[in-house]
């Protein structure tokens, strides 16, 4: 049983139960673990959302990684793919998400990723616990030039941008409409500019709303755990399609034209029908969780798919997928992946694909769920 590690990372209050203190054991205690199986310094990336204690989590964060010798590159705000995505293309050795997700202002947390940009696994989690609760973290210091460095890359949003473009704009441009307009609740969080820059850059019209972090209001009555806000808001202004997001960016839920609610059991429906038709559906198969619909399976039946259920949480349905060699999954909360893309829940990513169904007059709401 692990003591500090819940399924998605720690998650406590903030600066009481979520302490600088322990905040600098977790992240020496992760320095030492990762170095054992290196033959060079650690270099690490830190991503946080808009939350008001994020710099002070950060802080003690970069300051554990650094008095054992990890050099750090500190992202800013930014969305939790986009820290996996970079952690990956940049061939850092590790990366952590400072972040709660949808709950609100009050609690942070940390999250781990691998040099593949995944969550790490339970054991290596329970390795770093066992290290924080044992009496060598406190001899666990570098010393004169082996001392850790760290320097400012917000620039690396702009790698992020570039994902989509290459991806989506030739495709998006050949089928976008001009009455096609998205209404975006961002959710006073982590994807409250990144968002708007991609929509903008791939020339999708937009409106959008819950862009004004000021540190409190992250998930506060807005985001995909509220999502009555941005019904009215795609209803009042006759928009297409609303796209809600959480605070860190890892899952989102949308609304169509007519203000009903598409989750994420939906969007797999969506996305798996869509893959099969093109031959990209590996194994002709989506993983979700045990949590999700009856009416999935029933879809999947009823277009020849074959649906792999988990237990809860998007990493084991990460496992699943990497085992098996799997290229949809996700959970009905939002959390989905598409391995073609990024190993870690993307909704940015996720949602291009269903935009792009849209235009293009595909089935967007199920109706066997």
């Amino acid at each position: 049983m692990r003591k500090y590690f819940g399924t998605d990372g720690i998650r406590r209050i903030a600066n009481t139960e979520l302490t600088p203190g322990l905040v600098y054991k977790v992240a020496k205690a992760g320095a030492y673990v990762l170095s054992k199986h290196l033959d060079h310094a650690p270099i690490i990336l830190i991503g946080r959302d808009t939350r008001l204690s994020g710099t002070l989590i950060e802080s003690a964060m970069t300051s554990g990684f650094l008095s054992y010798g990890a050099n750090v590159k500190l992202l800013g705000v930014m969305p939790t793919p986009a820290v996996a995505y970079l952690t990956k293309k940049l061939k850092a050795d590790a990366s952590v998400v400072i972040s709660a997700s949808h709950n609100t202002f009050e609690f942070n947390g940390v999250k781990y990723f691998s040099n593949k940009g995944m969550k790490i696994s339970d054991e290596i989690e329970e390795e770093i616990e066992e290290v924080m609760d044992s009496g060598k973290i406190k001899e666990l210091n570098a010393v004169h030039n082996k001392i850790g460095i760290s320097e400012d890359r917000k620039d690396l949003i702009d790698e992020y941008i570039c994902l989509f473009r290459k991806i989506f704009e030739d495709n998006i441009e050949k089928h976008m409409r001009e009455d096609f307009v998205v209404g975006l609740d961002v959710a006073n969080g982590a994807t409250y500019k990144v968002a708007e820059e991609i929509f903008k850059k791939l020339g999708i019209k937009y409106k959008i709303i819950n862009n004004m972090p000021d540190g409190i209001n992250i998930n506060e009555n807005c985001g995909s755990t509220h999502l009555d806000g941005l019904k009215k808001y795609v209803i009042e202004n006759k928009l297409s399609l609303g796209i809600a997001y959480d605070g860190d960016g890892d899952r989102c839920l949308a609304i169509d034209e007519n203000g009903k609610e598409v989750d994420g059991d939906i969007l797999l429906a969506i996305f798996s029908k869509y893959l099969k038709e093109k031959n990209k559906l590996n194994k002709d198969t989506l993983v979700a969780t045990i949590m999700s619909n009856l009416g999935l399976n029933k879809f999947a039946k009823e277009n020849d798919l074959e649906l792999k259920q988990t237990k809860v949480g998007d990493r084991y349905v990460l496992e699943e997928m990497l085992k098996n060699g799997y290229n949809l999954g996700g959970e009905q909360s939002g959390h989905i992946i598409m391995l073609d893309y990024n190993p870690t829940g993307d909704r940015n990513i996720n949602i291009f694909d269903a935009n792009t169904n849209f235009i293009r007059k595909k089935c967007f709401i199920i109706k066997t769920l």
